[in-house]
């Protein structure tokens, strides 16, 4: 059990929380109902399709070629932000650091600038977690609330683009806190796109998915074609996906299902969401993550906006507020020197100086 959870926490943690909520409700065929298999089966399909692209050197690419060549300090520090910014959009948050956190520490031992380490890592932390908020496939808790309150393209980037926007002005203010320098960047490897006629299908996969996203081809198309895909070309991909994350949904839709059938508890939440459903959302996130505040959460209020800005600004804050957060965190302690202290005073300032800006602001447009 111990090990269940260091190697899957959340998973561990929804997973009791579903089993104690039987206690109050018990279990019977209606749990099903509580499921979202629309968001189970495009979480899945963009996971996939996401680690074809990645495999096959498509984020990498892009990288070197917008990194490559004469550069200062400032201008290199704000690509290596904006990239998991702009591809966080698409890609989720958690997969653009993956990519773009052990890419930046190259990139800085290549030039000599370990130093700023902590200033960059954090930053393209904070950057994926707000870019990934501009859109309905850029974290989990934006598919799931896409979906739960069946939201038109429309509106839903029109209640995300202030915060997006405000952000993309204030990264590049951030830059100018560090000194300025000039030097050339060259890879002693230079990524090639490989197997380009399987790139070339994947590109094609993830656009079924966005056409999905909106509503334009059924999810059991996108799933079908999907899930054959790789079980004809690529098993070992798809016995590598991330399933937790897809169980830690199922475990979450019960448990908010069995909640919402306790009156004293849904009363309770209900009066909590009625009073401030932003606050009460981020401050949620704060403690048990975005993702499944924003599961948990989206029965008891009707007003959206209010949870969607709460879950996505609430990424910001702790560490376990976004979970793509921790993957920076444990990319950055295997870099040589690593002082968790120092990394976690200067996440949690530039985290708490984003929420003292984005929580006024929100407050203010809803």
């Amino acid at each position: 059990m111990k090990t269940l959870f260091k190697k899957e926490p959340v998973l561990t943690a929804a997973a009791l929380c579903m089993i104690l909520s039987f206690f109050f409700v018990p279990p019977d065929i209606s749990v099903l109902t509580y499921i979202d298999f629309r968001v189970l089966a495009l979480l899945f399909c963009l996971m996939a399709v996401v680690a074809g692209l990645k495999k096959h050197g498509l984020f990498t690419f892009l990288a070197q070629k917008t990194l490559s060549g004469e550069k200062n300090r400032r201008t290199l520090f704000l690509l290596l932000i904006l990239l998991p910014f702009f591809l966080s959009m698409l890609i989720t948050n958690d997969v653009a650091l993956i990519t773009f956190v052990p890419f930046a520490i190259l990139i800085l031992e290549l030039t000599g600038q370990q130093k700023y380490l902590i200033f960059v890592i954090v930053f393209q932390t904070v950057a994926a977690n707000l870019g990934s908020m501009a859109t309905p496939v850029g974290n989990p808790q934006n598919l799931f609330l896409y979906s739960a309150f069946a939201l038109k393209p429309a509106d839903f980037f029109a209640a995300v683009l202030p915060y997006v926007l405000i952000s993309l002005i204030l990264l590049p203010v951030c830059m100018f806190f560090c000194e300025n320098q000039s030097f050339t960047i060259s890879f002693p490897e230079k990524m090639e796109l490989k197997e380009k006629k399987n790139l070339g299908c994947y590109l094609i996969l993830f656009l079924l998915c966005l056409m999905t996203v909106f509503h334009l081809l059924p999810y059991g198309i996108t799933f079908g074609i999907v899930f054959v895909f790789l079980l004809v070309t690529d098993r070992k991909l798809l016995r590598s996906l991330d399933y937790g994350l897809l169980l830690t949904f199922v475990c979450f839709f019960i448990f908010g299902g069995n909640i919402g059938a306790i009156p004293a508890v849904k009363n309770m939440l209900a009066s909590v969401m009625d009073s401030s459903p932003l606050l009460a959302s981020a401050a949620a996130s704060q403690v048990i993550s975005n993702v499944p505040a924003a599961v948990l959460l989206a029965g008891f209020t009707e007003n959206w906006k209010a949870l969607l800005a709460g879950v996505n600004i609430g990424g910001l804050g702790t560490p376990i507020a976004s979970l793509a957060s921790l993957i920076s965190f444990r990319l950055y302690m295997k870099t040589d020197n690593a002082n968790a202290w120092s990394y976690l005073k200067f996440f949690l300032l530039i985290n708490a100086a984003g929420l003292l800006i984005l929580l006024p602001v929100a407050s203010i447009l809803l």
